[in-house]
């Protein structure tokens, strides 16, 4: 890759690791011979994807076991990894939930769970980092995972556009109070990408109506976020602090 687009040497944690989005940046990561602390609930799983990743070409994993609803183990996961690799370039703030129904039917249980992990989760983590990169005065880059539901709604999943949404706007914000300290904060809003949980779905007449409705007329690929992801996690976009950058095929341009 060229204009800097390269993630060797760089030492990253990721949040959600242990599968989708997650598990897919992991990879991606680890083919560009970067260090990777991989961190979710699931340390099982996260140690049977150490095997593949060091295949893949990753200079280092280490896997963290994370619940980001825990604000002392978001502490413990970021100096866990710091210690690991003597030092963090790139947060990867991935985890995230659903809770799909209508939004009169939702618990207050469940817009807090989805709240937890996918707002307040995200928050700790981003200051836990960037405390830690402001004390040692180390430059430091988060990628905030967002989504078109962000900027955009749809019908049945409420909460989670709603934290989105919030997602976006923290994104904005922390990049303004952050760059002082050399602190980068992206977000990148991927549009709906094709993956094992929702194939079924899009093959259904309502989710074939809903790709028509993409100018693309196709769903996502995991393959088409690496390239906007390689872009924030390396040094070529050094210049860019603040940024949503969606990747849905045209969606949120598309008429309504």
């Amino acid at each position: 890759m060229t204009f800097g687009a390269d993630l060797a040497g760089k030492r990253i944690l990721i949040t959600g690791a242990s599968s989708g989005l997650g598990a897919h940046f992991a990879a991606l990561c680890a083919s560009q011979g970067a260090r990777v602390a991989i961190a979710a609930r699931r340390l099982e799983r996260l140690e049977s994807m150490v095997p593949d990743l060091m295949k893949l070409g990753a200079a280092d994993v280490r896997t963290i076991e994370l619940d980001v609803s825990d604000g002392a183990a978001i502490h413990a996961c970021r100096a866990e990894a710091v210690e690991a690799f003597g030092g963090l370039d790139v947060l990867v703030n991935n985890a995230g939930i659903a809770r799909e129904g209508a939004a009169l039917d939702q618990r207050a249980e469940d817009f807090d769970a989805v709240m937890d992990v996918n707002l307040r989760g995200v928050w700790l983590m981003a200051i836990s980092c960037g405390r830690h990169w402001r004390d040692t005065g180390e430059p430091g880059n988060i990628i905030n995972i967002a989504s078109i539901l962000g900027e955009r709604v749809s019908a049945g999943v409420a909460s989670y556009a709603v934290s989105k949404a919030a997602v976006v706007q923290m994104t904005k914000a922390l990049a303004l109070e952050l760059s002082r300290h050399k602190i980068r904060v992206n977000a990148l809003a991927p549009g709906y990408v094709e993956t094992d949980i929702n194939r079924g779905f899009f093959e259904t007449e309502p989710g074939r109506k809903m790709i028509s409705r993409i100018p693309m007329r196709r769903l996502g690929e995991l393959s088409d976020l690496d390239g906007p992801f390689t872009l924030l996690a390396s040094d070529a976009s050094s210049y860019m602090t603040g940024a949503i950058i969606p990747v849905d095929g045209g969606h949120l341009v598309s008429s309504l």
